[in-house]
């Protein structure tokens, strides 16, 4: 929207301007008891500034750690903001942290005071408050449940804010200080890695990182002011900081928040929002309820609804990218619009998406193609924390499955000899938080960033395609290549399959680890009146193993037709008898598998899948909701899966 940022040089410097120049426009809505509640940015700013106010009252000094902890609210992005104000740094963490985890980082990180949503996280920090020699003050924002706790520490953010503005005279020239200081350079945000290889960095971004990147991004996708997001991804993730604050302040959008996790579908449809965000697993739950719903529909529904999907696929994307396409065949498609894809569109909240992302993880392309053959101007992007996420982007008319696109606005790529990526931009980290070793190892003294991802860029079109990550990709017995990603996200497209890990690094032949969605397969037991009392008896249901095996044989026979990875076709695999879970470790707080703590954990069954064995019986450690620890054994059935034969790759070829 602006063609610079010069005299915006820090997050609060925005939301100054922006209560200026778009007072009235929304800035923030949250749907509290069925109601949506809104703050133009004018009152947006005010509140901003009482908490602001509030900290300076309670003795929040320049430099200090403030750590944010909840679902996302309006109040807690306020908390971030208020934070920079005073020249303290945010830290947000993952709510559904366990206790230990949580720990960690506010030790990590020194954090004197903490922010945290509601009792669930207060009883958290006061767990592990011994362990964290500098905490200091305690503020929660919702009471219920918290009357007869000590108060000494403990704090209400609203009385926080009231503090604030009864301190007004007496701090308001401290706070314009402390903001007048920030430039360009000041730390704005420290986010934490998710730890799929070790535990979590601090990821020092600079005002810079954020508001550079913002401003490409934004200018990119040509957003502004009247665009809507709705912000329901865990705030302590770099996408949700730069879509829900970075983006929106230097826009002026208007951040949604919904009501609770349980209601954000609904509120998805209540908003429409017009930029849009999720990560694969988010769009293939979504495919999966509509796979689910088409199911129990009638025939003529049924039949219906498969007749203009099958015609969506054809044409859908070339029509959404503006390629030329027959007459009958737009005219049959805007008939699907009318009686399918626009009520799925709504259904799903999407009616009204300009611009939707996916990133995190491959997504895979049969789920990528099905939203845009809809009509959805689904992209991907490539990203990192260490970048301030963006590192490539898809333009407009230039989308595709197998790629993630060109180098972002002001972003320099290259590839190392051995596939590493490697890049630099405005958004490279400053440094990884007393961590100068690892920032060493990962960037260079010249700026460039090592992403510990594989991947090339394609002649002519000059997409950069990412093969897996680098530690993953690997070689087959054979010498042929091995890429666990490129197999588990072909798996993955399919209701039933929640979650795949492939093994076959320096082996003769791939295995597989499959876990079954318990909600697409839940609802098929119980219209086929299969009963079940539990994950693992139906995960072990001879009809659910056939389905399976199935569904693996048919990715198979696809992956067969890649001659660089046909390697890596799943030759036996098991339904395991618990979903991986990050309570257990075997996953990060973003959901990406740690496959070295699952191989480590589930050798056992490894070997019995590489030894012949048709059955294995094991014991699993997992842990409780409450956070007790208890075991659950189990007997798998290992299935042997039909390869595609030598002549099928062939004449695939």
């Amino acid at each position: 929207m602006q063609s610079g940022a010069a005299g915006k040089l820090s997050l609060p410097a925005l939301l100054q301007r922006n209560a200026t120049q778009f007072g009235d426009s929304p800035a923030y809505r949250e749907k509290e008891f069925g109601i949506w509640q809104c703050w133009s940015w004018a009152e947006a700013e005010k509140e901003i500034e009482a908490l602001a106010l509030g900290l300076i009252n309670l003795g929040v000094n320049e430099g200090d750690f403030i750590a944010i902890i909840g679902h996302n609210r309006p109040y807690l992005y306020w908390a971030m903001v208020a934070a920079q104000s005073v020249g303290a740094i945010p830290v947000p963490l993952y709510q559904d942290a366990n206790a230990e985890e949580m720990a960690y980082v506010l030790s990590h990180c020194g954090a004197r005071f903490v922010i945290v949503a509601d009792q669930e996280q207060v009883d958290k920090v006061i767990e592990v408050q011994d362990q964290l020699h500098q905490f200091e003050h305690l503020i929660y924002l919702d009471p219920r449940g918290l009357r007869k706790y000590d108060h000494h520490q403990l704090h209400e953010y609203s009385h926080v804010q009231a503090q604030g503005r009864a301190a007004y005279d007496e701090w308001i020239t401290d706070l314009k200080t402390r903001r007048e200081k920030l430039n360009y350079d000041s730390t704005c945000v420290m986010l934490y890695t998710s730890g799929t290889t070790g535990k979590p960095k601090g990821v020092v971004l600079s005002n810079r990182n954020i508001i550079e990147s913002a401003k490409n991004a934004s200018e990119f996708d040509k957003l502004g002011v009247d665009d809507e997001i709705l912000a329901y991804l865990p705030m302590a993730w770099v996408g949700d900081f730069i879509f829900s604050i970075g983006q929106a302040y230097w826009t002026g959008f208007c951040v949604n928040c919904p009501e609770s996790p349980d209601t954000m579908m609904t509120d998805l449809r209540e908003i429409g929002p017009t930029y849009y965000f999720a990560p694969p697993r988010v769009f293939e739950t979504q495919l999966t309820s509509v796979m689910i719903r088409m199911e129990d529909a009638g025939n003529f529904k049924k039949k219906m609804f498969h007749y203009f999907m099958d015609h969506a696929k054809k044409v859908g994307p070339d029509i959404l990218d503006g390629k030329p396409v027959g007459f009958m065949d737009k005219l049959k498609y805007k008939v699907g619009d009318l009686c399918v894809y626009g009520p799925l569109k709504d259904t799903l909240g999407f009616g009204n998406v300009r611009v939707g992302y996916t990133a995190g993880e491959a997504i895979g392309p049969e789920i990528f193609e099905f939203y845009r053959s809809l009509g959805i101007n689904l992209k991907q992007l490539y990203g990192q924390t260490e970048a301030t996420v963006f590192i490539t982007v898809q333009p407009d008319g230039e989308v595709r499955a197998d790629t993630v696109g060109v180098p972002a606005p002001d972003v320099e790529i290259k590839i190392a000899d051995n596939g590493e990526i490697f890049y630099r931009s405005p958004g490279t980290f400053v440094e990884y938080y007393k961590n100068p070793e690892s920032t060493a190892d990962t960037k260079d003294s010249e700026g460039w960033v090592a992403t510990g991802d594989a991947g090339f860029f394609e002649e002519g079109s000059g997409h950069l395609r990412i093969i897996d990550r680098a530690k993953d990709v690997g070689k087959m017995a054979d010498g042929s290549m091995f890429a666990p990603k490129f197999v588990e996200n072909k798996l993955k497209f399919y209701p039933d399959i929640l979650e795949a890990v492939l093994f076959g690094n320096d082996k003769d032949r791939c295995v597989a680890f499959i876990n079954i969605d318990l909600t697409a397969v839940g609802n098929w037991a119980e219209r086929n009146n299969i009963a079940y009392a539990s994950y693992q008896e139906l995960a072990g249901h001879p009809k659910v193993l056939a389905s399976i095996q199935e569904h693996v044989e048919t990715v198979n026979a696809s992956v067969a037709q890649d001659p660089m990875l046909s390697g890596c076709q799943v030759h036996r695999f098991v339904v395991l008898h618990k979903e991986l879970d990050a309570d257990d470790g075997e996953m990060t707080r973003t959901r990406k598998v740690r496959r070295r703590i699952v191989e480590e954990k589930f050798s056992d069954i490894i070997g019995a899948l590489y030894d012949g064995s048709s059955q294995i019986s094991t014991v699993t450690e997992v842990t409780y909701e409450d956070g007790r620890k208890g075991s659950i054994s189990a007997t798998l059935d290992i299935r042997d899966a039909a390869v595609a034969s030598i002549a099928t790759k062939l004449a695939a070829e």
